[in-house]
């Protein structure tokens, strides 16, 4: 029995949001949806999901900084987190990289088949293709 994935989606644009959660669960991930950093951060610690997918730029707390937080959390320091967002400045990579992000993607530079590509890569699941 195959146990699904747990994909915590973190973004604050609501019509992105459900997009990229329609898709995700069609690929067969169980997905869960925050839409701040603060709610990020519980629900990372909630659920402790496989692969946290967190937009850059978001009310209360930004994704950088919930990239920090979770990196110096013992629970959830090894979880595996790509950043998906606008900010496509490469001082803003460079910080992500630095704070330990495993991938940072472009919306403008990627579609969503794409997005669903990197996170099989990184939960090691395309092998079964």
């Amino acid at each position: 029995m195959d146990i699904k994935k747990k994909i915590l989606l973190v973004e604050d644009d609501q019509v992105l949001a459900s997009v990229y959660r329609a898709r995700l669960e069609m690929e067969d991930f169980e997905v869960f949806e925050v839409h701040d950093g603060e709610q990020a951060l519980t629900a990372a610690l909630k659920i402790r999901p496989d692969l946290i997918l967190l937009d850059a730029m978001m009310p209360k707390i930004s994704g950088f900084d919930v990239l920090d937080i979770l990196r110096n959390t013992p629970e959830t320091m090894n979880m595996r987190i790509i950043m998906l967002t606008a900010l496509s400045q490469e001082s803003d990579r460079k910080r992500a990289e630095e704070l330990g992000v495993d991938d940072y993607l472009v919306k403008s530079q990627v579609v969503i088949s794409g997005v669903i590509d990197k996170i099989r890569e990184h939960l090691g699941m395309n092998e079964e293709y």
